[in-house]
């Protein structure tokens, strides 16, 4: 595969996770990250993936600002911000192939447990928050997607639609912000935040006419094809 072709590929993990988080408040990471980690490094990729991340929640949080519960953003938040700087400590020398290796199986056993819909009322507590926000952090430390543990959360904490997408998108913005500030800020190149901009712009206007199943489907199969890719470039 030439590197052309890469970073085309990477461009387009950023085009579909913009308008997937758009549309339903996660997705950005799980679809860009393992490109983006392919086509940079992990480190790099990671740090880059993390600040688009961030920005791709500022229009959401926007739009549905009115329905966001700082309540609730808070108890992800508390963990998660609690155990990002310890993670990336812990694995500050540890060769980067085996960051993609722990990456790209966190997101397979992330897409797996979303797919079947795991369901548990203590996933949705308070100690389940915690559990969530700490394994979003060594997640999105590690390989840029700590999307899969809130996702369940939410899925198993009763929010409706928009209070989901208000909710999420607040907790990504802060989260990617923090996880930048602890991995080093690389700013994205312009034409990454062009195609952003144009993937969060065209989720927005989808937002409230595209089947939440059908987007969910999409994220899914590519976040699969791009975890195990993520595997394949340790060895």
């Amino acid at each position: 595969m030439t590197q052309e072709l890469i970073l085309g590929l990477a461009l387009l993990g950023i085009l579909v996770g913009a308008l997937a988080q758009a549309a339903t408040g996660m997705g950005f990471s799980l679809v860009a990250a393992p490109l983006m980690v392919v086509a940079f490094g992990p480190r790099e990729g990671v740090a880059v993936t993390v600040a688009l991340a961030a920005l791709a929640s500022v229009v959401p949080v926007t739009r549905y600002r009115r329905s966001v519960r700082p309540w609730l953003v808070g108890r992800l938040l508390v963990p998660t911000l609690v155990f990002t700087p310890l993670v990336a400590w812990a694995v500050r020398g540890v060769e980067t192939r085996w960051l993609a290796l722990a990456g790209g199986v966190g997101v397979v056993i992330a897409v797996a447990l979303l797919a079947f819909g795991l369901r548990s009322r203590w996933l949705g507590t308070p100690p389940g928050a915690v559990v969530a926000g700490a394994s979003s952090a060594a997640l999105n430390v590690v390989g840029g997607v700590g999307g899969p543990p809130i996702g369940l959360y939410a899925a198993n904490a009763g929010w409706g639609p928009e209070v989901t997408r208000a909710n999420l998108a607040a907790f990504f913005l802060v989260q990617n912000l923090a996880t930048a500030a602890v991995l080093g800020v690389h700013a994205p190149a312009l034409g990454q935040l062009v195609v952003l901009g144009i993937g969060t712009a065209t989720g927005m206007l989808l937002a409230e006419r595209l089947a939440p199943a059908t987007v969910r489907a999409g994220v899914l199969a590519l976040s699969l094809i791009g975890g195990i890719g993520l595997v394949g470039t340790a060895f």
